[in-house]
């Protein structure tokens, strides 16, 4: 796991290359800690910081191929590595190292862009060809590694974080309020979407390819839902979705260093933890997190768990000054507005694991996406059928959504749920029937920017444009939905690989192996109660893990959130009513914005609901964000703390 940077045709003196990616990577050093490296020429510099995980000793960056003609930064990791690089040793490729960074790069030299529908692995890359002058920048299928892409000056800069872009000269981040709306409402940037104004992302599963000022585009893994054959039982079924979790679970184990578990007492990592210990020869080590408000502690469920399976556990009690304090820092490796604190305490998580020695975890990121884990698929299945259904009928489905919800129980709170639910039973948006409900509250963040337009116009113009998707059934649509926003845009991102790589540790996701996904396809909602989530995975884990782990409703991974500042932080008031700040950034609406955090900080943090909530969080991560970024406070002057390894193949360097 690695960070990498660089820029292309710069018009800026090559002599200048070495000095400018020094520093472009000393802003991501803490992506890849152990080595740095890069390559200059006349048309680009790029660079890595590596974080060695697969052959510590050899496998240094950049690489070059063997005729000097292919030169490659990565990020990421191939867990099928060592079965290409037998495909490709057949075919006549050398290999020197044991890295799967030299597996990339042959792939690339022997079959282009058609070498990417066989990795399966987390990456982001970049390729340069010195016969062609082309720059190729390629990302993995599900958006589990970052890669930015924006044009200053003449040059197309790259990078696994925006934050490497504050060391070019020149470069000054502004905040896209059209981007701020749509994330606002949505929760999460779109695929392509960064927040600022002359920046995007590579999306899941596409490549760039830029050849001097000619772009060319391609997706090389669309998001496929189609269900599979159906197996011909559910004893079948468990067994198909075990073998392929356990293979997943292998390849992710393939590590010259240790490798841990997040085990967050839920049903998803729990699987993860029991088949990581059952591969290792010596305790597993698994990590948590405990919270000391108990609406948000899993604690009983992890400590049954880790007592069960024999692993060394580690456990970070978090506490409201501790998100509150970190926040400001979490902000800046997330680099983009987030809806929650949750992401915080992970940011805290991992800077723990990486102080008990620990460079890689797997979790359990995914499996609600794939195997329609959460409430919101639930809520879709029961309004595609509203309208055939008696008050009777959905007030009994109702009650069978989400238990763990208050508001869901009592004959007052179930009345009030049908009007709402009946209100949501017809598509308001072309394509965002199930999410309208989600959508509604995200509209409320909006109301704090000046001119929020229609904040929903950019994801229903996403769906409209992917081909088959008016053909899917109202649950697919909504798993798409949920595998191309939140997931890649949120939880692998804010709360995953940035809060984990910000200590250089690296995540492994074992159900968002493509197999995986593709089993999960077959046998969602052909098995089981339809409002049972995640029947199948329960079913074949149920004798082998604590029974009050199994049987535990859907329980989403939270945080406090305004409260946390209220209580914590009194001081937030002042930050985010500084007339200095809010002139500063004109995409907010001053007077709405100094009502709205009045009103949090007068009222009692119960009368606050999860709208407001969400506005908040929001709110003042904009603040900071502008605070680092817009402002620049967040570009670090410090040198880097390993040696910069340079492959100097300029011509000119004294121009």
């Amino acid at each position: 796991m690695c960070g990498i940077a660089g820029f292309y045709r710069s018009p800026r003196p090559p002599r200048e290359y070495a000095d400018l990616m020094h520093d472009m990577l000393a802003q991501i050093e803490h992506r890849g800690p152990d080595e740095a490296g890069c390559l200059l020429d006349d048309r680009i510099a790029m660079g890595t910081v590596r974080l060695s995980i697969i052959d510590l000793a050899g496998g240094q960056q950049p690489v070059l191929s063997a005729d000097r003609r292919f030169r490659l930064c990565y990020n990421g990791e191939l867990y099928n590595y060592r079965e290409l690089r037998a495909e490709l040793r057949a075919r006549g490729a050398a290999f020197h190292t044991g890295s799967d960074t030299e597996v990339v790069l042959n792939a690339w030299a022997e079959w282009g862009p058609d070498c990417l529908p066989k990795f399966n692995g987390a990456f982001a890359f970049a390729v340069h060809d010195a016969v062609t002058d082309e720059l190729h920048l390629a990302r993995d299928r599900y958006g589990k590694r970052p890669l930015f892409v924006a044009r200053h000056d003449g040059a197309l800069l790259f990078a696994s974080e925006m934050k490497a872009f504050l060391a070019y000269p020149g470069f000054r981040f502004e905040f896209d309020p059209d981007q701020l709306a749509s994330l606002y409402a949505t929760w999460t940037p779109l695929p392509a979407h960064s927040g600022y104004r002359g920046i995007e992302q590579v999306p899941m599963g596409e490549y760039l390819s830029v050849r001097g000022d000619q772009e060319r585009r391609g997706r090389w893994a669309p998001l496929d839902l189609t269900p599979g054959p159906a197996p011909a039982s559910e004893q079948e079924a468990v067994e198909l979705v075990r073998g392929d979790l356990e293979r997943a679970v292998d390849v992710r184990l393939r590590s010259d260093v240790e490798v841990g578990v997040y085990a967050s007492g839920g049903l998803d990592s729990s699987i993860i933890a029991h088949l990581a210990a059952r591969r290792s020869d010596r305790p597993l080590r698994t990590f948590s997190i405990e919270f000391e408000d108990a609406e948000f502690d899993e604690s009983a469920e992890q400590d049954e768990l880790t007592a069960h399976l024999g692993t060394h556990h580690s456990k970070l009690r978090v506490t409201d000054a501790d998100v509150a304090e970190a926040f400001p820092d979490a902000v800046r490796h997330a680099e983009v507005p987030a809806f929650r604190t949750a992401f915080v305490p992970m940011h805290l998580l991992s800077r723990q694991v990486r102080r008990e020695g620990i460079k890689v975890v797997l979790s359990g990121e995914g499996a609600d996406e794939a195997f329609l884990g959460y409430g919101i698929f639930k809520d879709t299945r029961l309004l595609s059928e509203w309208d055939a259904l008696d008050d009777e009928t959905r007030r009994e489905r109702m009650g069978r959504l989400h238990p763990y919800l208050a508001h869901f129980s009592g004959a007052d709170e179930q009345r009030r749920m049908l009007g709402l639910y009946q209100q949501f039973s017809t598509e308001q948006r072309p394509g965002l029937f199930s999410h309208q409900m989600r959508f509604q509250n995200g509209r409320f963040a909006a109301r704090l920017l000046a001119e929020p337009g229609d904040p929903l116009a950019a994801v229903e113009q996403l769906v409209a444009e992917e081909p088959g998707y008016a053909e899917l059934d109202p649950v697919r649509k909504a798993q798409w939905l949920e595998f191309r926003t939140l997931l890649a845009g949120y939880l692998l991102s804010t709360q995953g690989e940035r809060m984990a790589l910000a200590h250089g540790v690296e995540n492994r996701c074992p159900f968002l192996d493509p197999a995986v996904v593709r089993r999960a396809n077959s046998v969602n909602g052909r098995f089981g109660d339809p409002y049972d989530e995640k029947h199948l995975l329960k079913q074949a884990y149920a004798d082998v893990l604590p029974e009050r782990i199994v049987k535990k409703g859907k329980f989403p991974y939270r945080a406090p959130d305004s409260a946390v500042f209220v209580r914590s932080r009194p001081d937030y008031r002042d930050l985010l009513l500084d007339p200095d700040v809010l002139g500063e950034i004109p995409a907010l609406d001053a007077r709405f914005v100094r009502k709205f955090v009045n009103r949090v900080y007068d009222a009692p943090p119960e009368r606050i609901g999860t709208k407001e909530n969400q506005a908040f969080v929001l709110l003042a991560s904009t603040v900071w964000l502008h605070h680092w970024f817009v402002r620049g406070h967040g570009l670090n002057r410090d040198p880097l703390k390993v040696p910069l390894r340079v492959v100097d193949e300029r011509t000119c360097a004294a121009a």
